[in-house]
């Protein structure tokens, strides 16, 4: 120990270098764990869709007729900052928001929370997630 308290004294900047380093990883690492709490990979999904969970689609029109999630509605962004009221019912079910890549989501999950849904959860990775696990995708 005193050896490193000596190391420190003679190079201060690697000493505070390193610290800042330790806080960063320590911050990024707890974040991650937070994040990975209200979301959901796509094998939990299909486990949750069973249980009659909502799915709300955050990508664009053209892109949800494409292919999207069996029973997800389309939603956009602006339609999401109302949802409090659009979707009164589902405040205590489960709703899981979606995206390409699930960077939108995120988001949108914590808007949800913040507006009393209480199970407001994002699919991890988003629909490139579940095509890399080959699961279908609705046309209808």
């Amino acid at each position: 120990m005193s050896r490193l308290l000596e190391f420190v004294s003679h190079h201060p900047w690697l000493g505070t270098a390193t610290a800042v380093a330790v806080a960063l990883i320590v911050v990024y690492e707890m974040r991650a764990r937070a994040e990975s709490q209200f979301s959901v990979s796509p094998q939990e999904l299909i486990r949750l869709m069973n249980q009659g969970a909502l799915l709300l689609d955050l990508r664009p029109a053209d892109q949800y007729q494409a292919g999207h999630l069996a029973g997800a509605r389309q939603m956009s962004g602006e339609a999401l900052l109302t949802a409090g009221d659009t979707l009164k019912k589902h405040k205590e079910k489960t709703v899981v928001v979606y995206d390409d890549t699930g960077a939108v989501s995120a988001a949108a999950a914590r808007q949800l929370a913040a507006q009393g849904f209480t199970r407001a959860f994002t699919l991890r990775g988003g629909v490139a997630a579940w095509r890399a696990d080959n699961l279908p995708l609705s046309r209808a």
